[in-house]
């Protein structure tokens, strides 16, 4: 299930497994064996219009071949998010279109996500908001639970 922790930035989450910078984390933890997987080539494909030739070279429409640590700050959460599900990602750096791939890799396994914007999730999905406890199935319910923490955190 997906587990969504909201959070504006204005304190950290106090967890030794929050990955803050989804950047750094991935610079020096990533594996090689990471870009084997075909949903990781599927999210890079999908997120950054980009194809996984090898562990060390991936083709970018835009930049040509690029090493793995160049790939966009949403991919490179996503692939931490499904390869590392013990950790706490901070999804903020992830765009709108990176939410289908959040809700796919929830119903893959349990994730624990940081959030500090109303993300686009299309329904139906199932997430725990972790501030709350509350499962939510709607994304009017999703609005209604991001707003509630606001009032009360922000």
């Amino acid at each position: 299930m997906l587990n969504i922790i909201f959070n504006r930035g204005t304190r950290d989450i106090e967890n030794r497994n929050y990955v803050f910078s989804p950047d750094t984390y991935f610079k020096y933890n990533y594996e090689e064996e990471w870009f084997e997987d075909e949903l990781v080539k599927e999210m890079v494909l999908d997120v950054d219009s980009s194809s996984v030739i090898s562990a060390h070279a991936i083709d970018s429409p835009v930049f040509g071949a690029i090493a793995p640590e160049r790939l966009s700050g949403g991919v490179k959460a996503l692939i931490i998010m499904y390869k590392e599900p013990s950790l706490i990602v901070n999804a903020s750096s992830c765009g709108n279109n990176c939410a289908k791939w959040i809700l796919e890799i929830g119903k893959i396994q349990d994730i624990t996500i940081r959030l500090g914007y109303e993300m686009e999730f299309e329904e139906p999905f199932e997430i725990c908001i972790k501030n709350s406890g509350k499962v939510v199935h709607s994304y009017v319910d999703f609005l209604k639970e991001f707003q509630e923490v606001e009032i009360f955190e922000g």
